[in-house]
């Protein structure tokens, strides 16, 4: 039986609950940007209509005209949306033959400014840069008309009309420049998603692995001499492979946000040295209880390096004890795995695992060190700050 889903189920209450009493609500629905573009058309062609009625002893027999241009210089307002460039191409001729043949009108001047704030606001960057260029034609003929005989473009006028122009234009381009940068953003996430992603599999799977690998040698060496010993050493294979599906899957869940979080931590280091000396390396861990108090981040992370440090003891080490010691020293996490293996050759190459530990102590801003011990084998050591993050703090 599948566990309820109670966030569905509240929302559903809340909705029953906004009903009205009796009766059903019915969804509300915005207009949509054509119905409002065909409302602001509609308002302006009314207020030109009305002024062209109202001068029509003035405008005489170019009434027809007028009345034309008016519509034109409507329509136009009513593409700007869809058509910022176009519109404005044609509210601004109809505005100049207007000024020029009929009579200019004290409205139309102000819907040719909306769209040029639109062509601004709406048009493509190339397409966009057209307007200032549009803009001064459209003026020099507009004040060319017959009431307008010998004026020179007003600056005021021109200003304005440049600044509803840069209005548009300029919040364009900042919400490009934002969308731009979440987008970098967003990449930058996922690839930072994808390497965590690869490093647990990583760690999980490579260490798993390795370990089967020498059970599963030791028991091939002894099916023959010792049947029961090799029963043993396949049962603790199976059990290995358990555990490794449990924690793939805990690992899988959080990548679809099931469940809670149980990847594993510190706490864990004891089931950890049991695999260990399942594949015949006996580990001494040694960890101050103060760790346990220390971000779950953090906690995760000082938990992956032991474990890579102890499978790289196991795949290359050939050692048959190791020692790790995990303990708090003031601000610091200080983490360190020794064994007595075959230690490593001059000029050796760290390999994806060690690589992997680096990029794990980077991110705490800390430093790691690896070579050869002391006492011959390998040793590994690692530093990691500890962030002070309350809501972060293993409970």
């Amino acid at each position: 039986m599948s566990r309820p889903n109670w966030t569905s189920a509240r929302a559903a209450a809340r909705r029953i609950r906004s009903l009205p009493p009796g009766g059903a609500a019915w969804p509300r629905r915005r207009p949509s940007s054509t119905v409002l573009d065909l409302a602001l058309a509609g308002a302006f062609l009314a207020a030109m209509l009305v002024e062209r009625l109202g001068a029509a002893a003035r405008i005489g027999g170019r009434l027809p005209a007028a009345l034309v241009l008016s519509g034109l210089i409507a329509g136009a307002l009513a593409a700007h949306r869809r058509l910022p460039l176009a519109g404005y191409l044609v509210g601004s001729a109809a505005l100049s033959a207007e000024a020029l043949f009929v009579l200019p009108s004290p409205v139309s001047p102000y819907a040719n400014l909306l769209g040029l704030y639109s062509l601004g606001l709406r048009g493509t960057r190339a397409r966009a840069r057209l307007g200032p260029v549009i803009v001064l034609p459209g003026m020099v003929a507009y004040f060319s008309g017959p009431t307008h005989t010998g004026r020179m473009v007003p600056a005021t006028v021109l200003f304005v009309w440049l600044l509803a122009w840069a209005l548009g234009y300029g919040r364009t381009r900042r919400q490009e420049e934002q969308e731009a940068a979440r987008r970098v953003l967003r990449e930058q996430v996922v690839t930072e998603e994808r390497v965590r992603i690869a490093r647990e599999l990583h760690d999980l799977v490579g260490h798993t692995l390795n370990v089967l690998l020498v059970q599963a040698g030791a028991a091939r060496r002894l099916l023959d001499r010792d049947p029961e010993q090799t029963r043993g050493l396949l049962g603790t294979m199976e059990h290995t492979g358990r555990q490794a599906l449990e924690e793939l899957d805990r690992v899988l869940g959080l990548l679809r946000q099931e469940g809670p979080d149980q990847q594993p931590g510190l706490a864990q280091l004891a089931s950890l040295t049991e695999r260990m000396a399942q594949a015949g390396i006996r580990v001494t861990a040694r960890v101050d209880p103060a760790v346990h108090r220390v971000p779950r981040t953090l906690d995760l992370s000082a938990y992956r390096i032991v474990q890579e440090a102890l499978t790289n003891t196991v795949k290359h080490g050939r050692a048959a004890r190791a020692e790790v010691s995990v303990h708090c020293d003031g601000d610091v996490l200080d983490v360190e795995i020794r064994d007595d293996g075959v230690g490593v050759a001059d000029g050796y190459l760290p390999g994806r695992g060690l690589r992997g530990i680096a990029e794990r102590v980077r991110e705490f801003g800390g430093s790691v060190e690896h070579g050869a011990g002391e006492r011959g084998g390998f040793r590994l050591h690692a530093v990691l700050p500890i962030p002070r993050t309350p809501a972060a703090v293993v409970r």
